[in-house]
Parts: C-alpha cells; sequence; structure tokens
C-alpha cells in the first residue's frame, strides 16, 4: 500500500503541476492569438486602404507605408505563429530543416520592416527639410521603387545566405549542443550567432537604421517648427494690414480683436508644435521600446558567454514581434487620409465618409505631413509686404484643405 501511494505521488505532482499551469497557458495562448490578430487585419487593412483609394496612391510615402505593412503582414503569418506554437508546447516539432527555414524567413522579414521604417524616415525627411523641386528630383518613381528592393534584397544578405551555410555556427558548435541536451530535445530549434554575425546582424537590422532615423526625425521636427513660426508671422502679417482700416474707425474695439487674433494664432502654433513632436516621439518610442532590448541582448549575450536567460531571449523577441502590430496604428491610422480611407472599408463605403468636394479644387500648394500633424507651407504672394483680401482668403482655405496638396 505504501509502494502504490509511493508511486502515484510523482504522478499527482505532475497532474497538480499542469493544472496550475493550464491558467497560464490559456493566458498565453490569448495574448499571442491577439497580437497575431490585429496584426494582420491592421496591415491588411492598410494595403487595402491605398490599393482602393486613388488620393492615397498619389503620395509616395504611403508606398513604403504598403510595403512595410506587407512585410509585418509576413511576419504574422509565417513567424508569430511558429513562435506561438514553440512556446506554448515549450519545445520544437517541424524538424531541424524548418527550423532554419523559420529563423531564416524570422531575421528576413523584421529586417526588412525595420528598413522599411528608416525609409519612410528619409522620405518625409527629403520632403520636409528640402525645396519641392529637391524632393522631386531626389524620390522619383525609380529609386523609390530601389529603395524598397533594397529593404527586401539586403536582409537575404543577413538571413538565408549566412543561416543556411551555418556561418552564424562557426566556432559555438560546442554551445549549441550543450544548450540541446540542456532543453532535452536533440532537435530543437536552437539559434545562437557568433560574435561577428551578432555585431554584423544588429548593425544592419538595426543600429545604422536607428541612427539614420533620430537624424532624419530631429531635422524634421527643427524644420517643422520653423515652418509653423513662418506661416504664424505672415497670418499675423496678413491681420495687421486687414485691421489697419478698421482700428482707425473702430478705435479701441479693433485693437481687442487683433490682440485675441494673435494670441489665438499662438495657440494654434503651440498645438501644432506639440502634436508634432508628441507624434515624432510616440514613433521612436515606440520603435526603440519594441527593438531595443533584442538588439542589445543580441550583441551582449556572445560576449558574456551565452548566459542570457531564454525566458528573457523570448520576452525581448516577441517584444520586437509586436512593433509589427504598432506599425499601422503609428503610420496609418494616425493620418487622417488613412483614417478615411478605413471608415469608407469598414462604412461600405457610406457617403458621409467621403472626400469633400474641395479636393477637386486646382489651387496649387504644397503641403507636408508627419503622419497626421499636416502643416501647410504654401505662402501667398507678398506686394510690398501687404496682403490683398483675396490672398488671404486662399490661404485660410488652403488650411482647411491641406490633404487635397498630398
Amino acid at each position: 500500500m505504501n509502494v502504490s501511494a509511493a508511486g502515484q505521488m510523482p504522478v499527482m505532482e505532475e497532474l497538480v503541476s499542469e493544472s496550475d499551469s493550464m491558467p497560464k497557458r490559456m493566458a498565453l495562448i490569448c495574448f499571442l492569438s491577439l497580437v497575431m490578430l490585429m496584426s494582420i487585419l491592421g496591415n491588411l487593412l492598410v494595403m487595402v486602404a491605398v490599393c482602393k483609394d486613388r488620393q492615397l496612391r498619389k503620395i509616395k510615402t504611403n508606398y513604403f507605408i504598403v510595403s512595410l505593412a506587407f512585410a509585418d503582414l509576413l511576419v504574422s503569418v509565417l513567424v508569430m505563429p511558429f513562435g506561438a506554437i514553440e512556446l506554448v508546447h515549450q519545445h520544437w516539432i517541424y524538424g531541424e530543416t524548418f527550423c532554419l527555414v523559420r529563423t531564416s524567413l524570422d531575421v528576413l522579414l523584421t529586417t526588412a520592416s525595420i528598413l522599411h521604417l528608416c525609409c519612410i524616415a528619409l522620405d518625409r525627411y527629403y520632403a520636409i527639410c528640402c525645396q519641392p523641386l529637391v524632393y522631386r528630383n531626389k524620390m522619383t518613381p525609380m529609386r523609390v521603387a530601389l529603395m524598397i528592393g533594397g529593404c527586401w534584397v539586403i536582409p537575404t544578405f543577413i538571413s538565408f545566405l549566412p543561416i543556411m551555410q551555418g556561418w552564424n555556427n562557426i566556432g559555438i558548435d560546442e554551445v549549441i549542443n550543450q544548450r540541446r541536451q540542456s532543453e532535452g530535445n536533440s532537435t530543437s530549434c536552437v539559434f545562437m550567432v557568433n560574435k561577428p554575425y551578432a555585431l554584423t546582424c544588429s548593425l544592419v537590422a538595426f543600429y545604422i537604421p536607428l541612427v539614420l532615423m533620430v537624424l532624419a526625425y530631429q531635422r524634421i521636427y527643427i524644420t517643422a517648427r520653423a515652418h509653423a513660426m513662418q506661416i504664424s508671422m505672415l497670418q499675423r502679417a496678413g491681420g495687421a494690414c486687414a485691421s489697419a482700416p478698421a482700428t482707425s474707425g473702430a478705435g479701441v474695439g479693433g485693437g481687442g480683436t487683433t490682440s485675441d487674433s494673435a494670441d489665438h494664432q499662438r495657440n494654434h502654433r503651440m498645438r501644432t508644435e506639440t502634436k508634432a513632436a508628441k507624434t515624432l516621439c510616440i514613433i521612436m518610442g515606440c520603435f526603440c521600446l519594441c527593438w531595443a532590448p533584442f538588439f542589445v541582448t543580441n550583441v551582449v549575450d556572445p560576449f558574456i558567454d551565452y548566459t542570457v536567460p531564454s525566458e528573457l531571449w523570448v520576452a525581448c523577441l516577441w517584444l520586437g514581434y509586436i512593433n509589427s502590430m504598432l506599425n499601422p496604428i503609428l503610420y496609418a491610422f494616425l493620418n487622417k487620409s488613412f483614417r478615411r480611407a478605413f471608415l469608407i472599408i469598414l462604412c461600405c463605403g457610406r457617403k458621409r465618409y467621403r472626400r469633400p468636394s474641395i479636393l477637386g479644387s486646382n489651387a496649387p500648394c504644397t503641403a507636408t505631413q508627419i503622419n497626421g500633424s499636416t502643416h501647410v507651407l504654401k505662402y501667398s504672394v507678398l506686394h510690398n509686404g501687404n496682403h490683398t483680401e483675396q490672398e488671404k482668403k486662399s490661404l485660410h482655405t488652403d488650411t482647411a484643405s491641406c490633404e487635397s496638396c498630398l
């Protein structure tokens, strides 16, 4: 009787541990499923919106956004599900060859996604910080196609080529075998990298794009702030010229109106600058928050004898995957034109969400947009420092219909 009870103890402990881990496993499955579902739907919606909306197709930046959405969609379809299955089952069940393919796809698609973010930052830099003619010369359709092609070709040199050839394993075969034996599964999908591969991969996939994005967005914010100040000065100059005759006949009352108008314009400029700064901080903050932990760990781990816990690796990796879910929100949902296209798609093309007829206006203008914060840069022609009534009316119209200039 005692022997039977002793024999049943391990079985009972295993059942208790399984019952305790079941809620955690269900919560993990729900969380991973939510991330994958939101990533798939968000990126699909971005691609469909650009395909269906003619105005969105006219903007060069949106071609980068569509390619970015396609890369993130592939991450959520080809990479995340296998990572989720491995995480839930705690071992790899698809064999060693498919492990290499899946790892190569992981490196390829996530690197392509990051390079697209860098291209979007460079495109916005040329659009906002350069003259319109310079932007048209720099961002020709051929150059846009080459940049998008580079976002897909460059990652192959740090993904399929070295991984399938085993270059990342050179010098660390014994460490990999020990890791597999410690996990109790000789065919587990263990991906470890030597020091040269870790440095090269991290530089190409993260650190170089990060530096370019920081420099580009810093310059974008400085230029947008200067543009907002110039627009405010022009509006104040126009208001002063318009109120000069009125103040001569209206006395004190006219001066109060001018002061209120100037205060309103200053508040509007401050709100514009604050919104632009918040948008850029959100973009860079989410990018760094999602990918910096993984790539810092990726560089540090080979230099500390691969002592980083596997749980930390998994957390950093899935934090990077979450960036594929956030990209549609950051680069599309914050944009008024995209939001209108989404409402048309989701609400089956209701007329109330369609663009107003003012979009048909042929008044020339130039606008730059920073992911939802639009700064109109049209300057009415000044004659001896004075605005005519028609010019002031035109400037006001352009401010209201700035989306038509994109």
